[in-house]
């Protein structure tokens, strides 16, 4: 079994860190500072740079203002994860095999082309009374309405809680009110004074077991110390035994 290869992000080192967690292929990180940055800012100004190509690239005035509304849509959107906590967030896009049960509408009808499954995960912090980690993780799902599939596990990085929720949008926001599957990991910061929660999006309903299995594979990879700073612990004692 080969080593699985890991893509570090700058952020791994910097001073202050409280979590560190690996996101799997198929995720592109979304540059939260850069995309709230205020009107006429230097990192306003780089967005609308980055955007500028892909307006170009657009064929129709209707096209590019339809693009321009969906980029300020997302703004409004990170915008208020940022308020509830999340420091994280990450969309992810997937080939779909059509291997997941009942396709409905989501498959690609025995055609030749490819159908591709969207994500949004998302990592938020929460301040939470002092309590036992394995406490906190039962009371982030004691009570909580609607959840299904309600777990309790023990990981490398201590106690966690998952559950699941199928909500439908208002048909104000979704005029075909999709539903959407969101799959939680809770995760209590060691301290006892705060909560991790580990958020995995999706409308593809139908994938509800591969979207868990992926959420508990990315929980069972979250460390609350800096894992770089063990291994390389453990490679120079293994150098001074050499």
């Amino acid at each position: 079994m080969s080593t699985p290869e890991f893509i570090l992000d700058k952020s791994v080192n910097e001073p202050g860190g409280d979590i560190w967690f690996a996101i799997p292929a198929g995720f592109t990180s979304i540059p939260i500072d850069a995309l709230l940055n205020a009107p006429e800012s230097a990192g306003a100004n780089a967005l609308r740079a980055s955007i500028e190509p892909i307006l170009e690239a657009l064929p129709e005035e209707f096209a590019r203002q339809k693009c321009l509304t969906q980029v300020a849509v997302g703004q409004k959107m990170l915008a208020s994860l940022v308020e509830i906590g999340t420091t994280h967030c990450s969309i992810g896009v997937h080939r779909d095999d059509g291997s997941g049960g009942d396709k409905g509408d989501h498959g690609d009808g025995g055609g030749s082309s490819v159908n591709y499954l969207f994500s949004l995960f998302t990592l938020s912090w929460r301040d939470i009374a002092v309590a036992a980690p394995a406490v906190t993780a039962a009371r982030a799902v004691v009570g909580a309405e609607g959840h299904t599939n309600i777990e309790y596990l023990e990981l490398p990085c201590g106690p966690a809680s998952f559950s699941e929720l199928v909500r439908t949008p208002d048909s104000d926001y979704d005029p075909s009110q999709t539903p959407l599957l969101q799959i939680f990991a809770h995760l209590p910061h060691p301290d006892g004074k705060r909560l991790v929660s580990l958020t995995l999006g999706t409308t593809a309903v139908h994938r509800r077991a591969e979207y868990r299995s992926l959420l508990h594979h990315i929980a069972e990879n979250v460390s609350f110390e800096n894992p770089l700073l063990e291994a390389e612990a453990i490679k120079r004692a293994a150098a001074g035994r050499g």
